[in-house]
C-alpha cells in the first residue's frame, strides 16, 4: 500500500483574491445561451466515445478541443466530439472545448466495463439466446461453440443483472447458476453478480472553516481531485483555489467537485452559491433550483372535481367505471392549491397527467381479454396541444399555473410526443408518418416493448410516430416548445421515453434552451437497464428519469418476505454509479402503471398473483396496518437519498389498489382513517424535512451499517449532518455512530440532526 498523503484543498471565496475567467459578453442573457447551465458528466460506455458537440454547445461553433488528462484524447470531428481512454488513463478526465479564445470545460468519466462470458450447455438445443437486464430482455443470440456449449460475451457495468436463457423459444433459468432473484412479478430469475459496484465509503472530509473558505482533506497515495466553478476548471497551487469574479455577479452558481481514487471510486460534490457565498440554507433556495424539488403527480381525471358542469361520462355499457371519466379538471386542482394542499404537504413540484384533447368514444384494448376503456387518463392524443374540454379550457390552465406560481410551486406537464391517437389530425393528414403496425413476419407491431423498441405500437389504435423522418421531429418539438411557452410551465414529465429516438430529444432541448429564459426540469420515464435509461440523461436531452430499477428493489425490500437492505444498498450504489452522486433521477412512492405499494406491504395484494386481474375481480384494501409504517419507511428512504422524491397521488394517505385502473381510484381528502391521517402526517413531516435540511438536498451520501433488516447512513453539507436510521425488523434495534448509541423501534425511522447533538 502506499503512503498516505494528506492534501488540504482549500476553496477561498474572497472578492479581492479571485481567478479570471473571461467568458462571451452575451453569457448572461439567456438561461441556456453557451454553456450557461450546469454541463452532464460524460460517461463513457467505451473507450472510444461519441458525443454530438450540440448537446453541450447548442448556440457556438467550437473550434477545436484539447485534453491534459494523462491517458485521455480528444478530438472534434465535423459535429461529434470523439474521446479515447488508453489502458492507463485517469479515473477521470477534463476536455476543454475551445471557441475564439474561449474555454468550456466538461468532465469525462473512463468506462468501467469488465468482459464477460455466459456459457449453457445442451446437446440437444437449436437455438439459444440470452435476454436480461444487460440487453433490455431483447433476446440476443448465443454463439455454438462445439457441439454442446454455448456461449456469447459481454462487456457489462459493475453490479446485478437478472436475466433468462431462451432455449429454442422457451423461456428458463441457467441451470449452471444458483443465484436467482424473484423479479418482482410472482417470479425469479438467474442472476449475475459483475465485479465491485464503488463504495461511499470516502477517504475525505469537507469541513467548512469560515464563511469564507472551504477545506477538503483527502487521505490517500493516488487520488485525482478536479474543481470547476459552473463549466470551467479551476485550477489550484498547493491546495489553493480560487473562485472567478464574474461568480459574484451571479445570484445563482454551482462549485463542482470530483475525487477519483485508484480503485474507480469517484465521488462528486455540488455546492450552490449565490452572488458567490456558500449556500449556507434552504431559505435562500427557491424553486428555480431544480436539487430543491419535491414532485407531487396529479393524475387530474382522478384528482379533484372543480367543475362538474364540464364533467362527461362516456355513456357506454361495456366501459367500466374504473375505466371512465371521473370528472376530475384543472380547475379542481387550483382549488387545491388555493387551499394549501400541497404546500401543506411540502411539495413544490405538480406533475399534470396529460390535459390535450381525447377521443369522445371508447376504444378496445388489444390483449386479452380485450377490455373497454376511456381516454380518461389523456395519454391518446387526437391534438397536440388543445386542452380537453372535460378537464377545462385554456383560461382555466393558465390560472392554474399563475396560482402555483404564486404559491412557490412548480408545474410540469406530462407529454405524450411517443404516439397519437389514429383521430389525431397528424396523422390523418399524414399516414406515412406513422411507424408499421405490422412487421415483415406478418405479427402485429403491438407491445413488443424491447425487441421493437423505437417503432412498436401501445395499441391498434394509436400509432408510433416515424422520429425517422425529420418534419415529424420538427412538428411535435415544436407542439411541445408551444405548450412551454404559452402556458409558462416549469418543465416535461416525458412518456415512454426509451421508445423514442434521441434525434427527438435532441431536438427538444436544444430549441427549449434556446428560447426560454429559465430553468426547465425534464424527467423521463423508462422501463429497462440503468444503462438504457442512462442513456437519455444528459445535457443534450433530459434532467432525468424516474429510477424504477432503485424503486422495484426498494419495493422488494420493505414489503417482501425476502428482501434485504444489503441488496437495496447494492442498487443505490449501481444508480450512483450510473448517474452519479447528485443526479436528478426521481424516487417515486408509485405511480399510475404499477400497483400501489401499500397494496403488498399492507398484505391486499401478493407478488405471486395478476395484479391487474386483482383489480377487476375484487376490491384490494389494507389488511395489515404494517403496511402504512412501511409506506413510512418507504417514504423516509427516497426524501432522504440524493434525488428528486416523487409521490403519486393518494400514497400520501396510503390509498390501496391493484394494477391499472385500479391503481387510479378517486383522490380522498375527507374522512379519513386515523391510519391515514397518521401516515399523511409523517409523510408530510418527512418532505418538510427533506425541504429545510441542506445535507438531504445536496449532502454527500455515507453509509454507516447496513443489515438485511436495517440500514444506516449520514448525508452530509459542511457542519450540517444528518442521520438516517430505517428498521424493517419485528424487534428494536440499536445502532452506534460516533460513540453514541440510538435506539429504532420495529417498522420505524428516526432522522438526527447531528450537529444538534
Amino acid at each position: 500500500m502506499g503512503k498516505l498523503v494528506s492534501l488540504t484543498i482549500v476553496i477561498l471565496f474572497f472578492f479581492s483574491c479571485t481567478e479570471k475567467i473571461i467568458l462571451p459578453a452575451d453569457t448572461n442573457q439567456k438561461y441556456g445561451n453557451d454553456l450557461n447551465y450546469l454541463a452532464s458528466t460524460i460517461r463513457m460506455s467505451d473507450t472510444i466515445f461519441e458525443v454530438p458537440i450540440l448537446d453541450y454547445f447548442p448556440t457556438i461553433e467550437i473550434d477545436s478541443v484539447t485534453t491534459s488528462t494523462a491517458g485521455f484524447s480528444a478530438k472534434l470531428d465535423s459535429s461529434i466530439l470523439k474521446i479515447r481512454v488508453g489502458q492507463n488513463s485517469k479515473e477521470i478526465g477534463v476536455i476543454t472545448c475551445w471557441k475564439d479564445g474561449f474555454s468550456y470545460d466538461l468532465m469525462c468519466m473512463k468506462p468501467k466495463k469488465i468482459p464477460t462470458i455466459i456459457s449453457f450447455t445442451s446437446t440437444l438445443s437449436e437455438k439459444v439466446e440470452l435476454a436480461g437486464e444487460m440487453n433490455n430482455w431483447s433476446p440476443q443470440q448465443m454463439t455454438k461453440v462445439n457441439d454442446k456449449q454455448w456461449s456469447i460475451e459481454l462487456n457489462l457495468d459493475p453490479g446485478s443483472y437478472q436475466y433468462q436463457l431462451v432455449v429454442d423459444g422457451t423461456w428458463q433459468i441457467d441451470p449452471s447458476n444458483s443465484e436467482t432473484e424473484e423479479n418482482g412479478i410472482g417470479g425469479i430469475n438467474s442472476l449475475l453478480k459483475i465485479g465491485d459496484l464503488p463504495t461511499t465509503e470516502n477517504n475525505y472530509d469537507v469541513i467548512e472553516a469560515s464563511d469564507s473558505s472551504i477545506y477538503i482533506n483527502v487521505s490517500t497515495s493516488n487520488n485525482q481531485c478536479i474543481l470547476f466553478w459552473n463549466n470551467h476548471r479551476i485550477d489550484g497551487h498547493n491546495g489553493l483555489y480560487k473562485i472567478p469574479k464574474i461568480a459574484y455577479a451571479r445570484k445563482r452558481s454551482h462549485v463542482r467537485i470530483w475525487i477519483a481514487s485508484s480503485n474507480g471510486n469517484v465521488s462528486d460534490f455540488l455546492i450552490p452559491l449565490e452572488f458567490g457565498a456558500i449556500v449556507k440554507n434552504t431559505g435562500q433556495l427557491s424553486r428555480m433550483d431544480k436539487h430543491n424539488s419535491v414532485l407531487y403527480f396529479a393524475l387530474v381525471d382522478r384528482f379533484a372535481n372543480g367543475n362538474p358542469k364540464n364533467d362527461a361520462p362516456l355513456v357506454d355499457d361495456e366501459v367500466h367505471p374504473k375505466a371512465n371519466y371521473w370528472g376530475g379538471d384543472i380547475k379542481g386542482i387550483t382549488e387545491k392549491i388555493k387551499e394549501g394542499y400541497f404546500s401543506g404537504i411540502g411539495v413544490n413540484t405538480i406533475w399534470l397527467s396529460p390535459i390535450t384533447q381525447n377521443p369522445m368514444y371508447a376504444e378496445r384494448e388489444f390483449p386479452p381479454p380485450h377490455r373497454m376503456y376511456s381516454g380518461y387518463h389523456g395519454y391518446w392524443p387526437i391534438s397536440a396541444s388543445k386542452i380537453d374540454h372535460r378537464f377545462g379550457n385554456e383560461a382555466e390552465l393558465k390560472e392554474l399555473v399563475s396560482n402555483a406560481h404564486k404559491n412557490n410551486l412548480n408545474v410540469i406537464l406530462d407529454y405524450v410526443s411517443n404516439h397519437v391517437h389514429e383521430d389525431n389530425p397528424i396523422i390523418k393528414e399524414n399516414p406515412h408518418w406513422s411507424t408499421p403496425l405490422v412487421l415483415p413476419n406478418g405479427k402485429k407491431n403491438i407491445r413488443i416493448w424491447d425487441e421493437q423498441r423505437l417503432t412498436t405500437w401501445f395499441d391498434e389504435f394509436l400509432p408510433t410516430l416515424d422520429y425517422s423522418k425529420p418534419e415529424v421531429v420538427e412538428l411535435m418539438s415544436d407542439s411541445a416548445l408551444y405548450m412551454l411557452r404559452k402556458y409558462e410551465l416549469d418543465g416535461f414529465r416525458h412518456d415512454a421515453t426509451k421508445h423514442i429516438p434521441s434525434v427527438y430529444w435532441r431536438t427538444l432541448t436544444k430549441k427549449i434552451k434556446l428560447d426560454i429564459r429559465q430553468p426547465i426540469y425534464q424527467i423521463g420515464e423508462t422501463f429497462g437497464s440503468r444503462q438504457l435509461i442512462g442513456s437519455y440523461v444528459r445535457s443534450g436531452q433530459l434532467d432525468g428519469q424516474f429510477d424504477f430499477n432503485l424503486y422495484f428493489d426498494l419495493r422488494n425490500t420493505l414489503a417482501s418476505n425476502n428482501g434485504s437492505f444489503i441488496e437495496l444498498y447494492e442498487s443505490l450504489k449501481s444508480s450512483f454509479s450510473n448517474y452519479g452522486n447528485h443526479s436528478l433521477m426521481g424516487n417515486i412512492t408509485g405511480n399510475h402503471d404499477i400497483p400501489r405499494f401499500i397494496s403488498y406491504a399492507g398484505g391486499g395484494l401478493s407478488f405471486m398473483e395478476d395484479e391487474k386481474k386483482a383489480g377487476w375481480s375484487r376490491k384490494i384494501e389494507v389488511l395489515d396496518t404494517l403496511g402504512y409504517r412501511k409506506l413510512e419507511l418507504l417514504t423516509a428512504f427516497i426524501t432522504t437519498i440524493p434525488g428528486i422524491p416523487t409521490i403519486y397521488y393518494g400514497d400520501e394517505i396510503g390509498m390501496p389498489g391493484a394494477g391499472d385502473p385500479d391503481n387510479r381510484m378517486p383522490m380522498k381528502f375527507t374522512n379519513l382513517s386515523y391510519q391515514e391521517n397518521k401516515v399523511k402526517r409523517c409523510i408530510s413531516d418527512l418532505i418538510h424535512t427533506r425541504r429545510n435540511r441542506m445535507s438531504l438536498i445536496y449532502g454527500d451520501f455515507q453509509l454507516v451499517s447496513v443489515t438485511k433488516k436495517t440500514i444506516a447512513y449520514t448525508r452530509t453539507y459542511f457542519k450540517e449532518s444528518t442521520l438516517v436510521l430505517l428498521n424493517n425488523s419485528n424487534k428494536e434495534v440499536k445502532v452506534t455512530h460516533q460513540n453514541t448509541e440510538f435506539q429504532v423501534l420495529p417498522y420505524s425511522y428516526k432522522i438526527i440532526f447531528l450537529e444538534e447533538l
